[in-house]
């Protein structure tokens, strides 16, 4: 009786725990099927335990990072579809480990709701899970919050917790850096998980669209919604064979701060990088949101990546080799400047276009 009295007052508080435990039902098999040998226990623990593999390290050092998806899940909640976005989430903190030269070994990730929808839940986390697969990595574990009066009913966070190991010799740390090395960009595939404030703003309200009309783009076919919801790429694959590589110095996840903020990061001191726009093709979108959003040059540089999801710092003479490998990996790379001695920051040698591309 003193149970049934509980529940019902809970639920009248706004938390349905049935609908909780439906949706962490749903979620056990997605979450079980991630699990790598280093995974020691079961789903429903108080803790997860893993077991990592230190054979062949010298020095194992633990690299840990934490992130969210950010607004970019008020495009997903707007086009009905969670789907994609624990992929984004996965992606970015595995790229932000990458950098220091970090393997993936498990993620966490919390959810956050005013009212939990079991089917949202199950989007969301299939997609977490999905990305751990595709890394690599175990989704240990995580946390499930209902919390009505502090988010409202069909707000949604995200946000993931990564661990990997890197040997300590191995570490990049921006130390091998020196005058004169080339940076090679990865494309990105398009906003990431950075700048949604502004592009929803510019999508929604300036030019008044919809997630299910069609994008501005003059030759794709693609919603609104397909364009700001395309999948934060993970660059492990590519750059995973070059992590040991003498001739790789550095590398750069350029994330919110886009090539201005995230490069320096990297760099020695009185180091700058100057970057050679017209390099690589800067996609229509960012065209868009600079035309329609009247952003200035160098803010649409600081907010958005501009198209270059990843950058790699690289000695000239072995250049041609990290070319070589990835594009065996399938990843296409573009030499967009080099390390220069003398200041600090970003020069962009090459004023960045502002002409009309959207016409």
């Amino acid at each position: 009786m003193a149970r049934d009295d509980s529940k019902s007052a809970y639920a009248a508080a706004g938390v349905d725990i049935d609908a909780q435990d439906e949706a962490l039902r749903r979620v056990k098999k997605l979450v079980k099927s991630t699990f790598t040998p280093g995974v020691l226990s079961d789903v429903g623990s108080f803790g997860g335990l893993f077991h990592p593999d230190l054979s062949g390290m010298a020095e194992p050092v633990l690299v840990a990072s934490a992130d969210g998806v950010g607004t970019k899940l008020a495009v997903a909640r707007a086009a009905g579809d969670y789907s994609t976005v624990g992929r984004d989430l996965v992606n970015h903190c595995v790229n932000d480990i990458l950098v220091q030269g970090a393997r993936p070994l498990f993620f966490m990730d919390y959810v956050g709701a005013g009212v939990l929808g079991p089917s949202e839940m199950e989007q969301l986390v299939r997609g977490v899970a999905d990305g751990c697969k595709e890394n690599g990595c175990a989704l240990l574990g995580g946390e499930t919050a209902e919390m009505p009066g502090f988010y409202q009913p069909g707000d949604y966070e995200l946000v993931g917790f990564i661990v990997g190991m890197v040997d300590k010799p191995k570490i990049l740390d921006g130390a091998r850096i020196r005058e004169r090395d080339i940076l090679v960009g990865l494309p990105s595939s398009g906003l990431h998980t950075n700048g949604y404030s502004l592009a929803r703003k510019v999508f929604f309200e300036t030019l008044g669209l919809g997630v299910g009309d069609r994008s501005p783009e003059k030759a794709t076919k693609r919603t609104v919604g397909d364009l700001l919801l395309a999948t934060h790429v993970s660059y492990l694959k590519a750059v995973s064979p070059l992590l040991e590589h003498p001739g790789l110095h550095g590398l750069a996840h350029i994330t919110g701060g886009g090539l201005t903020d995230n490069l320096p990061r990297i760099l020695p001191k009185k180091h700058r990088a100057e970057i050679k726009i017209g390099t690589w093709e800067i996609p229509e979108l960012f065209y868009i949101l600079q035309k329609s959003g009247g952003v200035d040059t160098d803010e649409m540089f600081r907010v958005f990546n501009m198209g270059i999801g990843m950058v790699l710092v690289v000695d000239p003479e072995a250049l041609r080799e990290v070319l070589g490998s990835l594009r065996q990996s399938g990843q296409r790379g573009e030499v967009i400047g080099t390390v220069q001695k003398g200041g600090t920051g970003v020069v962009y040698d090459v004023p960045p276009p502002t002409e009309d591309r959207t016409g």
